[in-house]
Formats: C-alpha cells, structure tokens, sequence
C-alpha cells in the first residue's frame, strides 16, 4: 500500500503539532512554526518568560479567564527570530490554533503574509483585518482549503 505524500501545509502543521508538545501550560498546548521557501527559519510553543517558573513548576496566573504565565507560541517564535537576526518578512506562520488580536497584530508588523492555523480560538477580528491587510489566513482544519507553499 502505497502512502501519499504529505503536502508542505500538512508537513509543517505536523512540526507546528510536535512542537507544540513543549509547551508548559496545560491549559491549552500551541506550537508555531515559520517558514519561507520551504525552510524553517524559527519555533515557539507557549511557555513562561526566560528564566521564570513555567505553569507546569508553579501553577497558572489567571486574569480575566486567560493564563498570563505565559508567553503564546507565536510571539516565541517571533522572538526566536530576532534573537538569531532571522528575518521573517513575506514568511508563512504555521500555529496550531488560530492567533489571538495580540499575536495576529505581532504577526502582521512582522511581515508574515500566511497564516496557517489547525483550529479556531477566540478572535475572529483577525479575519477582517487580515483581508484588509492582504494577510491570506487558511483553516487548515479543513483539509481541503490547505493549499502548498
């Protein structure tokens, strides 16, 4: 029996996925991935700020209904970026949820054109603006609508 082959967008969700695993607050695991020409060029999954006790060490900090130990998947792996001088403009962001108002805002003023999200979570303002700023957003929860870089 022969396996297909999985298509760029299920290849790196599938990494996003994994990375995901590291994540240290159990309230929700996310894990992003940006790539550009079929390259990886950072990671990030949601964990405390450099040096400071994780979720999983010393509980949750609760504001509003959100755990706020940590810091969200996609503003790590922008952080990793610049951390290593990688630029990330015209870059794809692979994230196994949607991106919150406050990542969606990091990811537009980093230059990232696509987002490829494995499900929705909880701000659909970034749906508008992402069409107005020519952001293209795929719902790769649906496998049909993922589309190869």
């Amino acid at each position: 029996m022969t396996r297909s082959r999985a298509s760029w967008d299920e290849y790196f969700m599938n990494i996003a996925r994994e990375v995901a695993t590291r994540a240290t607050c159990d309230r929700k695991h996310v894990g992003a991935v940006i790539v550009r020409d079929k390259s990886i060029l950072a990671t990030g999954y949601n964990g405390s700020i450099r040096g400071l006790p994780h979720c999983d060490e010393e509980g949750h900090l609760m504001e509003e209904g959100h755990c706020v130990r940590t810091v969200h998947a996609e503003a790590n792996a922008i952080v990793q970026a610049a951390r290593n001088g990688m630029a990330i403009d015209a870059a794809t962001i692979y994230v196994t949820a949607s991106p919150c108002w406050g990542c969606f805002r990091l990811i537009a003023n980093a230059g990232i054109e696509r987002v490829v999200f494995g499900e929705f979570y909880r701000d659909q303002r970034i749906f508008d603006v992402s069409q107005r700023l020519g952001i293209e957003l795929v719902d790769a929860s649906r496998p049909a609508e993922a589309k190869a870089t």
